[in-house]
């Protein structure tokens, strides 16, 4: 040891830490025993278990276990946590334990040193807190552990990832407006079909995000009842009466989301189904982006060789030899970044399906897995919609030539001559490179003046 370090301690023994770390031996030995790969905690899961240390402190106070010159100290030090002082105090791998015991101690010991400073004590004292009886009083990590990820995720769904949503959402909603007299050709199969209107088409794509809009605030139900109070195994040892249901009131209160206590901790904390099925609503949300910007992709590939009828801004040189050439980045951002949330969520639902009786050891992959999705959906979203979406804007050239050479048209003939005789029209145009029109004068199934009236592809859309 040096002068530049200290000893600190902990049920094993004594371990060499920085005297620059506010942490302690238990964080100290997980960065010498899981230095694995480069992913980190999430910032928004040490907050969320900071905030369940404060709301602790104050009800371990209110039921008598926890002095308030103590409670204070605790409460002073989160505060400074939750301000962003000390970020750099929370370094562990995710590819910890399963249960997430080293970052709930890290935490622990970080509030102790804190402590510690502003009451003139040596770091590692555990002076004038202690990182297990006063900070971790009450609580194990198997109940705080999964609680916090579900504040997170819960946090981060309602602050973040849903009102960016539904900016995107509003968005396509002006387009449906500007683009509903907009008659164009549709296509199933990849194939020319009969025609709809370009915000017809657009209103499908909003009508999927609301939908998965509304199915991620529904998957929030499972993860307001929090486990805590369940301590190690949900029967709640060494937690007074009462400490569960006033531990959710004050997060509750705190965080403006309507956490209670949980009835069965035992499911909650022997299995994460509620996160499982959040993430799977991510997901889900994830195959609907994906639809959105492939459609995207397709409608504006060209812009002279393809379909060519929405042209996306340029953003930026699509390629280093091609002088001109503007790619689709937007479009191709989100959709790695979908395929990046489903793969993830295969992740999350073998984790959930892998507890074992009363305690699921994946907890740190489900809560970095679950938070770095919803990131990754919101920048997207935010991303796809100021910089393509809202400066989307139709070839309607493009969209008109499209739609009068579509043989799909002849659809609105069959109720007058039959499906066989329309047929014949659109394969005899096809073949002959004429119009619908020519062809059905040459066939003589239909006059010029019936044709016109019969085939409006505006009223073929059921628009008004």
């Amino acid at each position: 040891m040096t002068n530049l370090s200290r000893l600190e301690t902990d049920s094993m023994g004594s371990v060499e830490v920085s005297n620059m770390a506010l942490w302690g031996a238990q964080t100290q030995r997980s960065l010498l025993n899981f230095a694995i790969g480069d992913d980190k905690i999430p910032i928004k899961l040490i907050y969320a278990l900071v905030t369940i240390k404060r709301s602790a402190a104050i009800v371990n106070n209110q039921l008598g276990l926890l002095s308030k010159k103590k409670k204070d100290f605790i409460i002073n030090a989160c505060l400074e946590i939750l301000s962003g002082l000390h970020d750099k105090q929370f370094p562990l791998s995710v590819w910890q334990t399963g249960s997430g015991t080293q970052t709930n101690m890290n935490i622990n010991e970080v509030i102790c040193n804190i402590a510690s400073l502003a009451n003139n004590d040596p770091l590692g004292s555990h002076k004038p807190l202690h990182p297990n009886d006063d900070v971790n009083q009450s609580q194990s990590t198997n109940d705080v552990f999964p609680a916090a990820i579900q504040i997170a995720a819960a946090q981060e769904i309602t602050n973040h990832l849903l009102p960016e949503l539904n900016r995107l959402i509003i968005t396509l909603e002006r387009k449906i407006t500007e683009w509903n007299g907009i008659t164009k050709t549709g296509r199933t199969h990849l194939q020319d079909a009969v025609p709809l209107t370009l915000g017809q088409e657009v209103s499908a794509w909003k009508e999927q995000l609301a939908t998965a809009s509304n199915r991620i605030q529904k998957s929030m139900e499972e993860l307001f009842p929090l486990p805590l109070g369940g301590t190690a195994i949900g029967t709640g040892i060494n937690a007074p009466k009462g400490f569960s249901e006033e531990i959710a009131k004050l997060i509750a209160t705190s965080s403006k989301l309507p956490f209670r206590s949980a009835q069965n901790k035992f499911a909650i904390m022997a299995s994460h189904d509620g996160l499982v099925h959040a993430m799977s609503e991510l997901k889900l949300l994830s195959v609907s982006l994906l639809k959105v910007v492939n459609d995207l992709r397709l409608l504006s590939c060209g812009p002279r060789a393809g379909f060519g009828e929405l042209c996306l801004p340029a953003n930026e040189p699509g390629s280093s030899i091609m002088p001109g050439k503007v790619n689709p980045t937007q479009c191709e951002a989100m959709a790695m970044v979908c395929t990046q949330v489903m793969a993830l969520d295969s992740a999350v639902t073998m984790a959930g399906s892998g507890g074992h009786l009363q305690m699921n050891v994946y907890k740190p992959l489900i809560g970095f897995n679950l938070l770095q999705s919803i990131s990754l959906l919101t920048d997207a979203c935010r991303c796809s919609r100021v910089s393509m979406i809202e400066g989307i804007q139709p070839n309607l050239m493009k969209i008109e030539n499209n739609l009068q050479q579509s043989l799909m048209l002849v659809t609105s003939l069959t109720p007058e001559i039959g499906y066989e005789k329309a047929s014949q029209i659109a394969q005899y145009a096809h073949k002959k490179n004429i119009t619908l029109k020519e062809a059905a004068k040459v066939l003589g199934y239909v006059t010029e003046n019936d044709f016109d009236r019969i085939v409006n592809p505006q009223l073929m859309t059921g628009s008004d």
